[in-house]
């Protein structure tokens, strides 16, 4: 068959088998897929009677632009932010399904790349998570929907809620890469593009530490989430769900900043602005025990204090969220519909 051939000349069932081919396999009894693609539904098992499940979606010229991004790269991209959340619950991620539309002119062999992209990813970041189903359908521009499924294996999930008054905040992973390399893409800086592209290159395919997420919880983390939409609001986010304020400390984030200065001179902009803002490194917020011994991959930025109170306000739920060496912050990041 033509590698010219679109999605409308072939049609959905054809389409799908081409895609059901190139999907990973488990070759052995070690996985929880019980039963994979190409019956109505994926069969799983859940060994300790309970499973992690998250879904998230991108849509074109709003998550992504297909300028800027490849369709293996948007495989990989839409397994490697779904597997996060699971990690983020200290779950190991084991089944993703995916379900897209796309134009019928979109050629069959960008859905394949996309396949590409996604196996890369689970083979990668979560050897023993498979795509194990998903749908196909028309649509104006392409729209991506991914629920991924997570194994606890005996342990207790990793909330938001349990920050304590005294914990350590820590992160596993990067900050501020992929928001450098979105700054990078949007200036249309050719040169400065090239020169940074391992920045560029986090943006596309980010590779959130998934390992982490098991050792956080292991270590005894009281909570955890990935940083998906910034760093300062996604601290509030524990910080509200758990009622204290994180405080957040400047020296110790400044080794995440050095490493982008280079890239912000060439396009004149703020590497700490990322460093607090930026979100789609996709890396592991979590808080432990002042005494806890943190996993290898965490370093310490601030600690858990009691909730602070803005100015005038005298509810908790008013209270300061986030502060940066002992100032109040503002929420950087990320907003769907801003």
């Amino acid at each position: 068959m033509s590698n010219t051939q679109t999605v409308a000349s072939l049609g959905e069932n054809l389409s799908l088998k081409r895609i059901i081919e190139r999907l990973r396999k488990p070759t052995d009894d070690s996985s929880n897929v019980l039963v994979g693609p190409g019956d109505d539904s994926a069969v799983l098992a859940a060994p300790d009677g309970r499973f992690c499940v998250t879904t998230d979606t991108m849509v074109e010229g709003h998550d992504f632009k297909l300028e800027w991004s490849s369709a293996y790269d948007l495989g990989w991209k839409a397994v490697a932010t779904n597997a996060a959340d699971v990690a983020a619950m200290g779950a190991v991620p084991t089944s993703i399904v995916i379900a897209m539309g796309v134009p019928g002119d979109t050629e069959v062999r960008w859905l394949e790349g996309f396949v590409d992209g996604a196996n890369a990813a689970c083979e990668a970041l979560a050897p023993r998570c498979f795509v194990v189903g998903g749908d196909l359908a028309a649509a104006d521009k392409i729209f991506i929907a991914v629920t991924a499924f997570g194994d606890l294996q005996g342990r207790e999930p990793v909330l938001r809620s349990g920050a304590q008054v005294g914990d350590v905040v820590a992160v596993g992973g990067t900050l501020g890469r992929a928001a450098c390399g979105l700054a990078l893409l949007r200036s249309g800086n050719a040169d400065a593009i090239n020169t940074w592209d391992d920045w560029v290159n986090i943006q596309r395919r980010p590779e959130p530490p998934i390992e982490l997420g098991v050792l956080a919880a292991q270590a005894g983390a009281t909570s955890m989430l990935d940083i998906s939409d910034g760093l300062t609001k996604d601290a509030a986010r524990i910080a509200k769900a758990s009622q204290v304020s994180i405080a957040l400390s400047r020296q110790a984030l400044q080794g995440y900043e050095a490493v982008l200065e280079g890239a912000a001179s060439w396009i004149d902009a703020d590497a700490f602005a990322w460093v607090l803002g930026g979100g789609e490194d996709h890396s592991l917020l979590a808080t432990f025990a002042a005494d806890a011994t943190l996993p290898r991959g965490f370093k310490r930025i601030g600690e858990v204090i009691e909730r602070a109170q803005a100015a005038g306000e005298d509810s908790p739920s008013a209270g300061v969220d986030v502060l940066l060496d002992g100032a109040p912050v503002a929420e950087l990041g990320w907003d769907s519909f801003a």
